[in-house]
C-alpha cells in the first residue's frame, strides 16, 4: 500500500477530489496525510472528517523559506511518502525540498502548459485570446511550472467569458483530471491520465 500526502493551503477542493476519489475507487495507496502551511486553511476540516492525518507547519513562524521548507519535509517525510501531491499549495518550494521528492512530486496547473506558467493564468489565457484552455498535473522540477506534463484537460474559451467564469469551468475539469493522473502514476501508468476533456 502507497502512501500519499497532500500539501495544501486553503479549501482544498482539488484535495477533496482525490480522497473521494481514492476512497471510492479502492486505489492501492492510502491518502497518509494532508498538511498545510496555514492552520485556519479550511481543507483541514475536511481531511480530519475523512479520517486522515493533518498537520500543520506555519510559513510564517519561519525566517526563511530554507527553514520552512526543511521543517515541512521533516513533516511530509514523517508519512513515509511515495507520492507527494500539491493541491493549491500557495509557496514556492526552494531546490533542495523540490530535489528530496525528484520523481515523486506533483503538481496541478490551471492552464495548457507550457501555455502561461505562473498565476494569473485565467487572465493570460483571456488576454492572449485562445480558443481553449484548461489544466495540466506535471512532475515538480526546480523549473516553475516546467516538469513534464502527466496530463491534460480542455475546455472551450466561450465568448464573454471572464476569469471567473473560465476559473469555474477548468477547476472541474481539475477535480477530474487530477485524482484520474495520481491513479495512474502510482499504479505505474503514468501516460493514463493524458486526455482531453470538452
Amino acid at each position: 500500500m502507497k502512501n500519499i500526502v497532500i500539501l495544501i493551503s486553503g479549501r482544498g477542493s482539488n484535495m477533496e477530489s482525490v480522497v473521494r476519489a481514492s476512497q471510492a475507487e479502492q486505489w492501492p495507496a492510502r491518502i497518509a496525510a494532508v498538511i498545510s502551511n496555514k492552520a485556519d486553511a479550511a481543507g483541514l476540516a475536511f481531511a480530519k472528517a475523512s479520517g486522515i492525518a493533518t498537520a500543520v507547519v506555519p510559513s510564517k513562524d519561519f525566517a526563511s523559506r530554507a527553514e520552512f521548507d526543511a521543517a515541512l519535509a521533516q513533516a511530509v517525510d514523517a508519512f513515509a511518502p511515495d507520492l507527494v501531491v500539491l493541491a493549491g499549495f500557495m509557496r514556492i518550494l526552494t531546490v533542495p525540498f523540490v530535489e528530496h521528492y525528484a520523481g515523486r512530486m506533483i503538481n496541478i496547473h490551471p492552464s495548457l502548459l507550457p501555455d502561461f506558467p505562473g498565476l494569473a493564468t485565467h487572465r493570460q489565457a483571456l488576454e492572449a485570446g485562445v480558443a481553449r484552455h484548461g489544466a495540466s498535473v506535471h512532475i515538480v522540477t526546480t523549473e516553475l511550472d516546467h516538469g513534464p506534463v502527466l496530463g491534460q484537460a480542455e475546455v472551450e474559451v466561450l465568448p464573454g467569458d471572464t476569469e471567473a467564469t473560465l476559473a469555474a469551468r477548468v477547476l472541474v475539469q481539475e477535480h477530474n483530471l487530477y485524482p484520474r493522473v495520481i491513479r495512474a502514476f502510482i499504479e505505474g501508468r503514468p501516460g493514463a491520465g493524458s486526455g482531453t476533456a470538452a
